[in-house]
């Protein structure tokens, strides 16, 4: 008896003060995995330099409709993420407590990360899905099975558009569902307005894939009339219309055609259509970026969609659950539009799969439940789940065999260095433990048992992942803060400023000025001379060496595999310092158009007029 009543407690919803105490203990695990030494390091080339400096240029000079980077208009992104980081920047004395301006650049995926987290929660505990269960447990499982995914991890401490995209497109999709599973306690509106600001955040994306997920659920539920009524789909557009089309508009009116063949042409239909930047890859990408993204526990992930892939191929026999209890298969049908959409996509990137991993968050947390009715596939995915993390844990500790392989040419000691750390050692360790904690709880009969697991990830946020990116910005990112540094102090009156070779926005950033980029090609050499005489950019024009603005002279920061090339030799400069693989140098302008004229009598043309879809 005692038993049964136990039972019946466990299968209603939490409290309003369990949600709240689960609530900020979801809140308390996002700050310190988010948050905290979010500042420490300084902004990692080549992406996120490009959203701070135009989320900067944006307080700066007061235009928050275009984003500018080095002088041009940069039209890949809309501008939610750049407004957002912008309000960082234009609080005052902003350089005093965010030097490397690392805090106001990843805050918003930091948050957005976290207010996703609160979603996830909140509704796994307002709508349990599971009987005879401790729904706070499974909640929080939940959160934090989003929260340490190695893409979330990553993508949550960045300044990029990623983590806000999946906090708003997963936020819309969760409300959605919430309004399904109860049309009169949850408001309509609420999805749409979220929905609109992811497409403030990426573009039409996002609507194509909540269209996706919601067209497969109501066609699995057989009610897509009902289900399109309940959400009222007419109202809910035209609330998209009006809060994310101004934007649109007013930017095509005041940039035009450039606007709408860079942000539709290239950054939305060409990158669907065909491969862009070399980023072709097989159909099966995705299915690996799966199995990674929600390492340790992708057994766990696996078995949810073979159940769901299972209850789907019965047809007439399948089991559809009411709508309060169907967040296992919507969440299904969120993974399997994610997957389709950029599966078919020519273009594919990890972090394509980043607004999958609240999907796979909520089928993870819940594969140990009734949802799966077969005992031998949850205790498959046990004895799975410790076999990788022993194998990882073999792997890593043969990292002398190894480890060699790790070549970057921009950090020609990067093995020694990690060798030296005992990082490898140390993630061998956590690998170990999760495999231990496997085997002592694999059998027991625990409610939210896979928290345990997520103990030893947790601390290896702290004993591994923080220390990893503080070492890679010791060895990647300081010596061009160092160079960036030297640029400005040695800098005389107009003189400009050219980088050559390795292509780092991070150095635009830190000096805050327009840079003149050039790769290692007999073209970019010429290009070099013809740009600093000739290229017009807003608020910057190239400078004749003679004249009142001219400049005799320009500081170069150069990479080692470019001053190996001949034509760079031979040119007298004088080095004023060396930061890693790079060189600040002071050159003469003549001396360098003398070279360049040379060149071009050996038939090098100037490329550098060409439209070039990707350029800062």
């Amino acid at each position: 008896m005692q038993d049964q009543l136990k039972s019946l407690t466990n299968s209603f919803p939490p409290t309003f003060k369990q949600r709240r105490r689960g609530l900020l203990c979801i809140l308390f695990m996002g700050l310190i995995l988010f948050v905290w030494q979010l500042g420490a390091t300084g902004l990692v080339d080549e992406t996120p330099p490009l959203f701070a400096a135009a989320s900067r240029a944006m307080a700066e000079t007061g235009d928050w409709f275009t984003p500018q980077v080095n002088g041009l208009p940069r039209f890949d992104k809309p501008p939610l993420v750049y407004w957002l980081m912008g309000l960082g920047f234009s609080i005052p004395g902003n350089i005093s407590w965010d030097p490397l301006g690392t805090w106001a650049a990843r805050l918003p995926s930091a948050l957005s990360t976290i207010f996703l987290m609160l979603v996830l929660g909140d509704t796994m505990m307002k709508y349990p899905q599971e009987e005879n269960n401790f729904n706070r447990r499974t909640a929080i499982v939940a959160a934090l099975v989003f929260a340490l995914s190695p893409l979330v991890i990553i993508w949550g401490r960045i300044a990029v558009s990623d983590a806000l995209l999946c906090s708003t497109l997963g936020s819309c999709l969760i409300f959605k569902w919430r309004r399904i599973a109860n049309p009169e306690g949850e408001a309509w509106w609420l999805s749409w307005i979220f929905l609109s600001l992811a497409i403030l955040t990426k573009g039409p994306v996002s609507l194509v894939l909540s269209g996706l997920t919601i067209l497969f659920f109501a066609l699995f539920q057989n009610n897509v009339l009902g289900i399109l009524k309940i959400l009222k789909i007419f109202p809910g557009l035209f609330i998209v219309f009006i809060i994310s089309f101004p934007w649109y508009l007013i930017e095509l009116l005041i940039e035009g055609k450039p606007f709408l063949d860079s942000f539709f042409g290239y950054h939305n239909l060409q990158r669907f259509t065909t491969v862009v930047n070399s980023h072709g890859e097989p159909w099966w990408f995705f299915l690996i970026v799966l199995c990674i993204a929600s390492l340790p526990l992708t057994p766990f992930l696996l078995i949810s969609i073979w159940s769901n892939f299972c209850n789907i191929s019965k047809f007439s026999k399948r089991i559809i659950k009411k709508p309060e209890k169907s967040l296992f298969e919507f969440t299904f049908f969120w993974l399997i539009a994610v997957f389709v959409f950029f599966t078919i996509s020519a273009t594919k990137l990890p972090s394509y799969w980043l607004p999958a991993t609240p999907a796979a968050s909520v089928l993870i947390s819940l594969s140990l439940t009734n949802h799966i009715k077969e005992g031998f596939l949850k205790s498959l995915a046990w004895k799975l789940t410790i076999l990788l993390s022993i194998l990882f844990s073999i792997f890593l500790f043969s990292s002398k065999l190894w480890i060699q392989l790790l070549n970057d040419p921009e950090i020609p000691n990067f093995s020694k260095e990690l060798t030296n750390s005992f990082l490898i050692e140390k993630a061998g360790f956590i690998f170990l433990l999760i495999a231990v904690l496997g085997v002592i709880f694999s059998s027991r009969k625990i409610y939210g048992k896979l928290f345990i697991l997520q103990i030893p990830i947790v601390l290896s946020h702290f004993l591994i992942v923080l220390p990893t990116f503080d070492l890679a910005d010791r060895l990647r990112q300081l010596p061009l803060r160092q160079a960036s540094k030297l640029l400005l102090n040695s800098q005389n009156g107009n003189e400009p400023l050219v980088m050559v070779g390795a292509m780092k926005p991070s150095i635009h950033f830190y000096t805050n000025q327009v840079i003149v980029f050039e790769g290692r090609s007999k073209n970019a050499f010429v290009n070099v001379s013809d740009r600093l005489k000739n290229e017009k950019r807003r608020g910057w024009k190239g400078r004749p060496i003679y004249g009142s603005n001219g400049s005799g002279t320009t500081l170069l920061l150069i990479d080692k595999r470019s001053v190996e090339k001949s034509y760079w030799q031979g040119l007298n400069p004088k080095v004023l310092g060396g930061f890693g693989i790079y060189s600040v140098w002071r050159l003469d302008r003549e001396i360098l158009d003398r070279r360049a004229k040379s060149l071009k009598k050996e038939g090098v043309i100037s490329t550098w007029r060409n439209p070039r879809p990707e350029r800062f």
